[in-house]
């Protein structure tokens, strides 16, 4: 069966590109074209016709072929690039799906296909919908360095050395009576250990790589009535929050995502602390704390002009935490002091905010080490991962002159665990839930 889709937006453009993959994707374009002569990995210029009635759908377009295997699916595969009209698009899209074994790709299913028939591994397929849905330079960053395979490339290193120790224990077994040298264990045992320091380093990253992916977390705490709705409205450059002068209006979590100078952030606003006036602040308070306890950076907003702080506010600010003394504008504030990172600020002058923006990029990027080269960006990645440490720490643990064979049994179940990440797998529900979240023409 032959697919198709549309692999640029939907228009008015000045071009859209339309995708055909299968085995018979030659013979589907000459007969939307009527070109006898299609020349490969060229330009060729065209018309695009309606095979029914010969109605041309584009007078002035270009077709671009590349025979399998040299393609991006591995398979035959044509780009139609045509005017960007959605009247031309869904014209051509209907002549498509009237042409023998032509059906609409499902979601993501060129790179799936690209993986199977040994284009890519998993990583790079997965990291490629990264790239595709990066919104921030450092979300593409991340993308490119995976794409690259860089991260592939370590994991099939470190499958690889497990391999070799794998080999040496083995030869320990079927040639037991053999006077093979003790030595050949000790260099699998130290190699061994040493792989299960490096994964425990990747492991142990604060999910950085995630939260690169999916955002940082910082939530807007502190009283009532400090402006703190509007702090979130001003660094979104929309009224994503209700502004009043009454105190407690925010009783929910709202929540927006920034692109905040390249960093990926999910913006919370909370209701204010303060003694609850009834069930619904009560529960208003207790989703704010929840959402302070989870975020990985916390802007705590006080009115500047409060002659007293509270110590339920005063509770909230630790070093994960930047103070906002909003209303500094006001004649007669009080400059509270605090120990951390302190702004005097007016949200309402948007004095001092371009401040805030560059303090919380620089505790992001202190808090948090990008200097790693290989970040796990899925919790697929992460969970594989340990269950390779787990086999490992079971082969570290075992009597390696009593045990041997299960000794290698161990290394077996941990090369499985590393090869399962780059895509050495037979579960087509792993591949389902991967390319599911693909664009069709992807």
């Amino acid at each position: 069966m032959n697919i198709y889709a549309l692999s640029s937006g939907r228009g008015p453009s000045g071009i859209a590109i339309v995708r055909i993959s299968g085995k018979e994707t030659l013979r589907i374009c000459e007969n939307i074209t009527k070109l006898k002569n299609i020349k490969s990995n060229e330009i060729n210029f065209c018309k695009f016709y309606d095979p029914k009635n010969d109605d041309v759908i584009d007078p002035e377009a270009l077709l671009l072929w590349f025979p399998g295997p040299n393609s991006y699916t591995g398979e035959d595969l044509a780009e139609l690039q045509i005017h960007g009209s959605n009247a031309i698009i869904n014209v051509l899209l209907r002549v498509l799906s009237e042409q023998k074994n032509c059906r609409l790709a499902e979601p993501g299913e060129f790179t799936k296909l690209a993986f199977q028939n040994d284009k890519m591994d998993l990583v790079k397929a997965e990291s490629i919908g990264d790239l595709i849905h990066s919104e921030t330079e450092i979300q593409r960053q991340q993308a490119v360095k995976l794409v690259q395979g860089n991260a592939s490339n370590y994991y099939n290193d470190l499958r690889d050395k497990i391999i070799k120790s794998l080999a040496y224990i083995e030869a320990k077994i079927d040639f037991a009576e053999d006077d093979l040298p003790d030595k050949l264990l000790k260099k699998a045992h130290k190699s061994i250990k040493e792989i299960h320091n490096q994964i425990t380093k990747i492991v142990e990253d604060n999910k950085i790589g995630e939260k690169i992916r999916d955002g940082f977390r910082v939530s807007i705490t502190g009283e009532v009535n400090a402006g703190k709705s509007s702090l979130l409205n001003l660094l979104s450059k929309r009224d994503v929050a209700i502004v009043s002068d009454e105190a407690g209006t925010t009783r929910d979590v709202i929540e927006t995502y920034l692109n905040l100078d390249g960093f990926p952030v999910i913006l919370a606003d909370t209701a204010g602390i303060r003694e609850a006036k009834n069930d619904v602040e009560k529960k208003g308070i207790s989703l704010a704390l929840a959402k302070y306890k989870e975020a990985d950076l916390n802007i705590v907003v006080i009115d500047n002009s409060t002659p007293k702080i509270s110590n339920k506010i005063r509770s909230l600010i630790n070093k994960d935490t930047i103070v906002l003394l909003n209303k500094s504008d006001i004649d007669g504030n009080k400059n509270h002091k605090f120990e951390n990172v302190t702004i005097l600020a007016s949200i309402k002058h948007n004095k001092n905010i371009d401040q805030l923006t560059q303090i919380i990029k620089d505790k992001l990027s202190k808090k948090y080490s990008f200097n790693n080269t290989i970040l796990i960006t899925r919790e697929r990645h992460r969970i594989k991962l340990n269950e390779c440490l787990k086999e490992i720490d079971k082969f570290l643990k075992k009597n390696q002159s009593e045990d041997l064979e299960l000794a290698a049994e161990d290394l077996r179940m941990a090369t499985r665990h590393l090869g399962n990440i780059v895509g050495k797998v037979d579960v087509e529900e792993i591949l389902g839930s991967i390319f599911k979240d693909f664009c069709i023409g992807k």
